[in-house]
């Protein structure tokens, strides 16, 4: 009786579920319908109650056409160095002319692109930082990915081509060369200073948001695995002093690592070893392992084997912590549209939701797994498993 109880909740269930389904299906049809022809939303940007729905998707939308535009003017500033100019004061327009060494005629397309962006604002006959400006200067490493852009803006030049595979080399996938390389263990220190000095001009941030979340107190040591210049780990150390630290990563990384430690005065807490996470094991001795940044890098095979490698290093008990932009995540919508084609430029890896994640912590062995709150979630998302 109670089996057969249960039995028709569970057969229920389903069929709830698929009818809620189908209505939605429906409501979206409709709602899709209406969205597409022009006499309603002719009528919507009349009638009071709608008009501001429609005036914000408009709106939107000339984003969306017109962000390439944006883009170019925010990499003018920062190659122009406008916002450390005006950090040291307001400026009017011939004296900015003269200092950036552009006509007055360019210099006020530029000022008044920068305005309408936010990055300055007017006072009166002179122009300041804006909000937006002033942040770029206030995050770390903000300005050299912008700077870096470059590389992704020609990539991108035939998104089609892109899509279609029909590009053998891209600029990204030079500038990662671990991401197309078949022995990345194997590359020399040139092929990764760039990408590992870029990571660490933007790992401030990053760190801040995981140290806020993670309890790194309650462990005894900590392996950052592809770790790059030890960045975050020296901001750890510097907020849990007790905290015993291991690197991995390639080789010649991990040696720009092992002098950064000593330089910080970290030799005698702090460890590193060279190696290719993806064929190498794991060194053992951590009861706690970060990935920061590093499973969107790679496709899913490659994640499952970080991820029993992982398991295997740590002791029964042991913590897993992946820190990285996630798809799906609420404040952070279009994290997910910038990584797919900036991946895909790369040659290889994609953005996971946070469940996606969870699901292959879970495949690998890690029994408990839960999102962490992040106070800045288009920083990064972070998930833990134990």
């Amino acid at each position: 009786m109670t089996a057969a109880a249960g039995t028709g909740r569970d057969d229920a269930a389903p069929g709830g579920r698929r009818m809620l389904s189908r209505l939605g299906d429906a409501w979206r049809s409709r709602r899709d319908k209406l969205l597409t022809n022009k006499a309603f939303l002719d009528w919507a940007v009349r009638f009071p109650l709608t008009r501001p729905v429609a005036r914000a998707r408009a709106h939107a939308l000339f984003d969306l056409c017109a962000g390439f535009v944006y883009s170019q003017i925010l990499l003018a500033c920062v190659r122009l160095r406008v916002f450390e100019k005006l950090a040291e004061g307001p400026d009017t327009v011939e004296g900015l002319a003269q200092r950036l060494g552009l006509s007055l005629d360019s210099t006020r397309h530029l000022l008044d692109g920068a305005t309408g962006l936010r990055l300055l604002e007017r006072r009166g006959d002179r122009y300041g930082l804006g909000p937006l400006g002033a942040a770029v200067i206030a995050a770390p490493g903000v300005a050299e990915m912008i700077e870096h852009h470059h590389l992704l803006y020609a990539d991108l030049a035939d998104p089609i081509a892109l899509l279609r595979e029909e590009t053998p080399a891209t600029r990204l996938g030079g500038y990662w060369p671990y991401a197309s390389a078949e022995g990345p263990r194997a590359l020399g220190g040139d092929a990764t200073e760039s990408y590992t000095r870029l990571m660490a001009a933007s790992q401030a941030m990053v760190a801040a948001e995981v140290i806020a979340a993670v309890s790194f107190a309650e462990h005894r040591c900590l392996l950052d695995v592809g770790g790059g210049d030890g960045s975050f780990l020296a901001a750890v150390a510097r907020a849990v002093p007790s905290l015993r630290l291991m690197l991995f990563d390639l080789p010649p990384v991990a040696a720009r690592a092992g002098a950064r430690f000593a330089a910080d005065g970290l030799s005698h807490r702090a460890t590193v070893h060279g190696g290719d996470f993806r064929v190498d094991a794991m060194p053992a001795g951590a009861d706690i392992v970060t990935l920061v940044r590093v499973l969107h890098d790679h496709d899913d095979d490659a994640v499952r084997d970080v991820l029993r490698a992982v398991r295997a290093a740590l002791p029964p008990g042991g913590k897993v912590v992946v820190a990285e932009p996630m798809l799906d995540t609420r404040g952070a919508e279009t994290v997910g549209a910038y990584f797919a084609f900036y991946l895909l430029a790369m040659g290889r890896g994609r953005p996971r939701s946070a469940r996606e994640i969870s699901d292959f912590l879970r495949e690998a062995g890690f029994a408990k797994t839960r999102v962490l709150r992040s106070r800045s979630p288009v920083v990064t998302s972070i998930v833990e498993g134990i």
